[in-house]
């Protein structure tokens, strides 16, 4: 399921891109107006929809089947509520989440909290923006390709501390590291390999892939 929250447009790809027909669309707030922009009718909306008119409302009530309005004091951002949602799904394999990035630094790192979420449920869970791409893991070993979108990895540590943290094929390689919270040591690194891999031992660890605005201004034509 893709979920596509209220955030600044000009941060959010190009959803068509993205559209196949096993996936399942879900709108959270000024995020439905997003989708509807690209042409795409979500199955499903959720939120408070104090970021529309009252007019634009009335219409996606209209042209939506299923939305469900909340109410603006509540104990959960319209975000987490979408994520639940595609979480209740047995079937759902990946859930990505766009619109999450930009304007209010509060949701923004409630945006990548509740990536955690789906990472407890072991779902994979990534958040997109035309310039970025969030993954969280677990303990493990993980293969990554060199991509011609993203120049730059990095990886922060989520837990008080990540162990045994080990990068092969990387400009900057590491063996066996422990990273302690609040550590800038991995920021900014990059693949020199067609593949590379990184492990750890213990922790959750955040993977961040980017780009500058001026690598590929194509991702910022929207």
């Amino acid at each position: 399921m893709y979920i596509v929250a209220g955030g600044p447009k000009k941060l959010i790809p190009d959803l068509t891109l993205f559209e196949d027909q096993d996936v399942k669309w879900i709108g959270i707030d000024r995020g439905v107006i997003h989708l509807m922009e690209f042409g795409i009718t979500p199955e499903f909306a959720f939120g408070d929809f104090d970021s529309i008119t009252q007019i634009e409302l009335k219409q996606l009530n209209n042209e939506l089947q299923h939305i469900e309005i909340f109410p603006a004091k509540k104990d959960k951002t319209d975000s987490e509520i979408g994520m639940d949602f595609a979480l209740s799904h047995d079937n759902v394999d990946e859930i990505i989440l766009f619109g999450a990035t930009g304007g209010r630094i509060d949701h923004l790192m409630g945006n990548l909290h509740i990536l955690l979420k789906a990472l407890k449920q072991n779902v994979k869970a990534k958040l997109v923006d035309v310039q970025n791409e969030i993954r969280l893991f677990q303990k493990g070993t993980y293969y990554i390709n060199k991509s011609p979108k993203y120049s730059y990895v990095s990886f922060l540590p989520i837990t008080e501390e990540v162990k045994g943290l080990t990068l092969k094929g990387f400009k900057y390689p590491l063996n066996n590291c422990h990273i302690q919270l609040g550590s800038t040591l991995c920021i900014s690194n990059e693949l020199i390999h067609p593949v590379g891999t990184f492990s750890f031992s213990d922790g959750i660890l955040m993977m961040i892939r980017s780009c500058d605005e001026s690598e590929n201004p194509l991702l910022f034509s929207i």
